[in-house]
């Protein structure tokens, strides 16, 4: 396994060959060596494999001039995010009654397995997240004007990555591929870059008139993203967020304060629920907790592991409700310190359920609080 995510650097393309040195990539990664025998849809992909459409990914990209013209930590971001955009097909791929090839899910399986691997290459946290999000959303620029949510989502990639690299990424991924509708496909992209750039979000973030606006922009179907939304919270509700092991009750001993803390450790031990059991008696008792902390609109911290966005919006809806104002503080530790200090708690939780809970580890972002704080 590679040492750590400045590799990337290293086998990124450099003047004056802009050659992929696909040999090494190949070596160096065991997530793309899987890429090896995946088949396609013959229809958009008859260049074969995922493999063999990666790496004609990767030399797309390194030949066009727009991505030439980025400064060097972008050009190194942005490759290696087309090295990774269809790092899920293995999982994802499926061959139906009638021989054909889907790889449904791939992009928000993506999302998942980019972040593992970036993190345990110890990648930077906007660095990874900026990857992440491009690989999440990379067939969005294929169908935009399709999409009834495009403006929403524009905007969120605005806010986590770059919708000029999720439009280069496209054009890096169409043109590494060999089908009928290639021209078509590109038009689309133009026409998502334009989209973006009517926006004013091209290359720039959407700015927000306050933090609730935003808040409540991405909470609110059909909303106007220029509306500056009247700030009616009543009490801060700080929701930790964090793989076990990550520092939360540490964060909370700490930082807390006078304020009440629910903490669904306490809550299992208190009812006799192991973290193998199911969680349900648990998740009720905390949200209990919390309706009596929002009635009397008082601070409080909600410290659970709250990996997923589904998760998070449960306790975030919740908060919303009684117009809390919802802060996230978003803990994360480097693999083996993860490991390490949850070998040393009271209550260890199963590697085999560390391993379950990192895959499906969502980071939070800005568009699901007011304010997300790293830890």
């Amino acid at each position: 396994m590679p040492s750590d995510w400045t590799v990337f650097a290293e086998l990124c393309p450099v003047a004056p060959a802009w050659t992929v040195p696909w040999a090494r990539v190949e070596a160096e990664f065991d997530w793309i060596r899987r890429l090896r025998g995946v088949p396609q849809d013959a229809v958009h992909h008859a260049e074969g494999d995922v493999a063999t459409h990666t790496r004609m990914a990767a030399e797309a990209l390194a030949a066009m001039p727009a991505w030439r013209a980025l400064p060097e930590p972008e050009r190194v971001r942005l490759f290696a995010t087309v090295l990774l955009h269809d790092v899920a097909k293995p999982d994802c791929t499926r061959t139906d009654s009638d021989g054909r090839i889907t790889a449904h899910g791939h992009s928000r399986r993506g999302d998942l397995a980019v972040r593992r691997i970036l993190w345990e290459l110890d990648a930077p946290r906007p660095w990874r997240e900026h990857v992440a999000a491009l690989v999440r959303h990379h067939q969005v620029p294929f169908w935009a004007l399709e999409r009834p949510d495009l403006e929403q989502i524009v905007l969120r990639v605005s806010l986590l990555a770059s919708n000029r690299d999720l439009a280069l990424l496209a054009d890096a991924d169409i043109t590494g591929r060999v089908c009928g509708d290639r021209d078509e496909v590109l038009e689309n992209v133009e026409l998502f870059r334009a989209f973006c750039d009517e926006l004013g979000v091209l290359d720039r973030p959407w700015p927000f008139a306050s933090d609730h606006a935003r808040f409540q922009y991405f909470r609110t179907p059909g909303r106007d993203p220029r509306y500056a939304a009247f700030d009616d919270t009543r009490l801060t509700m700080t929701v930790l967020s964090g793989l076990p092991g990550a520092g939360k009750d540490t964060w909370a001993a700490a930082h807390a304060g006078d304020r009440p803390v629910i903490s669904l450790d306490a809550i299992r031990t208190r009812l006799g629920v192991k973290p193998t059991d199911g969680q349900r008696a648990v998740a009720a008792a905390a949200h209990e907790e919390a309706r009596e902390h929002l009635r009397a609109r008082r601070d409080f911290v909600w410290n659970a592991t709250n990996i997923s966005r589904q998760h998070r919006d449960l306790c975030i809806g919740l908060g919303a409700a009684y117009h809390a104002r919802v802060e996230i503080v978003a803990l994360e530790v480097p693999p083996a310190t993860l490991r390490h200090q949850n070998a040393g708690r009271d209550a260890v939780v199963p590697p085999a359920v560390i391993d379950r809970l990192i895959g499906k580890w969502e980071s939070p972002d800005v568009t699901e609080a007011h304010v997300v704080v790293p830890g």
